[in-house]
């Protein structure tokens, strides 16, 4: 085993970062992980490099396993396979959160053609956005205010945050798939249901088309969501 101050061997440093990252609730960067090491430990000039030589071999080590090391928006962390999740999911009672067709184009169009108003999505789908919809997206932290239009109004604009990318295991916005792909990467986690929705009732009717769209001068602001620096760990 390793011991404190004295220059470690590459497996000594990959069992540390090994253990930070199943101790940590959120992805850890390379200089998290750096940080963890006191003078003396790594090499003065290469310590860094010999970190992500850990994560590389950690990476390889879980080849053969029912987890992986995926690297996110935020860092790194361990993470079950997702072709295991049928097993998995087992182990908690209460069934994932049901989400509407319509939640999931309006995240997807955003996520897409960032930064958007919600007139921009609404001239796009050509029914109105639901408030629930996009209270539900600031909420769950996938969105948040990025600005506002000049124009009539000054609509807020939206854009994807860190982690809408960590819970879909992207490391930036240009992972994302082509957008006609989108609905297979969604749907094994967000399945959408018409009539079964977390939405809500006004959800039902914008996917009739009952309500107009929303005239972006008089759209209500809601409250800007917090930068994810670090999201919750998967």
């Amino acid at each position: 085993m390793p011991l404190p101050g004295r220059v470690m061997e590459p497996v000594q440093i990959a069992q540390v970062i090994e253990a930070a990252l199943l101790a940590a609730e959120s992805p850890l960067t390379v200089d998290n992980l750096f940080r963890l090491f006191t003078v003396g430990e790594l090499d003065e000039d290469e310590g860094r490099k010999q970190v992500r030589s850990a994560i590389e071999s950690l990476q390889a080590d879980c080849a053969q396993r029912g987890v992986v090391l995926q690297k996110v928006a935020s860092g790194y962390r361990y993470q079950t396979r997702q072709e295991l999740s049928a097993w998995v999911s087992r182990l908690w009672e209460e069934k994932p959160p049901r989400y509407t067709r319509a939640l999931l184009e309006t995240l997807a169009l955003i996520a897409y053609k960032q930064p958007v108003t919600r007139g921009d999505i609404e001239q796009v789908r050509g029914v109105s956005v639901s408030q629930n919809i996009m209270r539900t997206l600031l909420e769950r932290d996938w969105i948040r205010v990025v600005g506002q239009r000049e124009a009539p109004g000054r609509p807020s604009m939206y854009g994807t945050t860190k982690a809408f990318l960590d819970y879909f295991d992207l490391a930036k916005l240009e992972d994302l798939p082509p957008l006609e792909e989108i609905k297979a990467m969604i749907e094994p986690a967000l399945v959408a249901e018409d009539g079964a929705s977390v939405d809500g009732a006004e959800d039902a009717n914008e996917d009739q088309g009952a309500s107009e769209p929303t005239d972006p001068a008089h759209e209500p602001e809601p409250r800007a969501a917090p930068e994810a620096e670090q999201p919750t760990h998967s």
